[in-house]
């Protein structure tokens, strides 16, 4: 391989538009009205209510029904996502329906993506993500489970 020195040429920019698929995120009231399958991607400490919480007025604990994936489960130790047969052992384990709708949630709606992201990779249709997650959830006058 040849090695060259010097300043790389710049890219071309580009533009990107950015749009809002509505079908892909969930609030809290269809949340609560929901018959789907909640995967929650805290750690197992927090889904169970053993730690407290790290934002002020949110009580410990975890949804009623909710499933516990942790995040991190999902990937492999340089943090990319496991294969597809690893992820789907994970979900398996976890009597997770991929077939069936499926809600997303973790603390603040960001690694609940990580399960979103696994679950599309196995072909799951239209998992949605709920961005209030628990910081909502439990701050708000929900049910709580604070048990596994």
């Amino acid at each position: 391989q040849s090695v060259e020195s010097g300043t790389a040429p710049s890219p071309a920019p580009k533009n990107f538009t950015a749009s809002f698929n509505t079908s892909a995120v969930i609030v809290i009231d269809g949340v609560a009205e929901s018959k789907a399958q909640i995967l929650d991607a805290r750690s197992p400490t927090r889904f169970r209510g053993e730690e407290p919480e790290p934002r002020p007025g949110v009580k410990p604990g975890h949804m009623p029904s909710a499933i516990n994936i942790h995040y991190a489960s999902l990937l492999n130790e340089d943090s990319t996502l496991k294969s597809g047969t690893a992820l789907a052992t994970i979900f398996d384990n976890a009597n997770v329906d991929r077939a069936q709708p499926i809600i997303t949630s973790c603390g603040s709606g960001v690694t609940a993506a990580i399960i979103t992201l696994a679950l599309t990779e196995l072909g799951a249709k239209n998992p949605k993500l709920y961005d209030g997650s628990w910081a909502e959830w439990g701050a708000s006058e929900q049910k709580i489970v604070t048990e596994a």
